[in-house]
């Protein structure tokens, strides 16, 4: 299963993390998949590349509580529920299109 989590960095009491796609086997530090962000939790700083955590959104990637809430806060939880909406379509055009 693919994760999208933070790998921690800096150092000794000053943290900032990457928020990175990952395999959920691979280790908190270890290599990742795709880098999509940056969290400064020090100086409450987010810069997330919205384009790429919902396209691994889209193909299935599951987001850490964490960073679930961080993409709540930032939008991106929003504009991906909203892009799933409009691509699947309502239950009145699936049964119009098994009828025909």
């Amino acid at each position: 299963m693919v994760k999208i989590r933070l790998t921690r960095m800096g150092r000794h009491k000053l943290p900032y993390y990457r928020v990175v796609v990952v395999d959920s086997k691979v280790r908190r530090d270890g290599a990742y998949i795709e880098l999509i962000g940056t969290y400064e939790p020090i100086e409450g700083k987010v810069d997330i590349k919205k384009d790429l955590a919902i396209k691994w959104l889209n193909n299935g990637a599951q987001p850490s509580d964490t960073v679930l809430n961080i993409f709540k806060k930032e939008g991106v939880w929003k504009e991906y529920k909203e892009n799933k909406k409009q691509s699947k379509p309502s239950k009145k055009e699936k049964n119009n299109s098994v009828k025909k």
